[in-house]
């Protein structure tokens, strides 16, 4: 090594580290968001399940919650913010009308914690799953 050469390796750490910290720090963050949509996607079709099953829209509502709450806790999704939208109205109808209910579940997926500058503090994940209501199931 020359002294003219001498220092550049520190320079060329301190140019490079920042780049991977960068880097890093996008794929633990596209990642994040990436598994929170597929445990969202799980919540929304197992809350519409669960509102297909009860008999009332109070019961729905609350079947909704406490599956979907269930099935992301299984999987150990972190959330800001978790919010849990149900269309109940076919259970209102009288039995042997056809109808379907939906379930929509959002959860405020955190990125606060990862150092890339200029991203959000959350993104929001949202999922939209449809069940079929059994016509012949007594409904009140």
């Amino acid at each position: 090594m020359t002294a003219s050469e001498r220092g550049s390796a520190a320079v060329e750490f301190a140019m490079i580290v920042p780049v991977v910290v960068l880097l890093f720090g996008l794929v633990v963050g596209g990642a994040r968001v990436w598994l929170a949509r597929g445990v969202v996607e799980q919540a929304a079709a197992a809350a519409a399940r669960g509102v297909s099953q009860a008999r009332t829209p109070a019961d729905a509502r609350q079947a909704a919650r406490d599956l979907a709450s269930a099935q992301a806790a299984v999987d150990g999704l972190r959330c800001d913010r978790w919010v849990v939208e149900v269309d109940a109205t076919a259970l209102a109808t009288a039995p042997g009308t056809p109808g379907a209910v939906s379930a929509t579940v959002t959860c405020a997926v955190p990125l606060a914690d990862v150092l890339v500058p200029g991203w959000p503090g959350s993104i929001d994940v949202r999922a939209t799953s449809t069940s079929i209501v059994d016509r012949y199931r007594g409904r009140q």
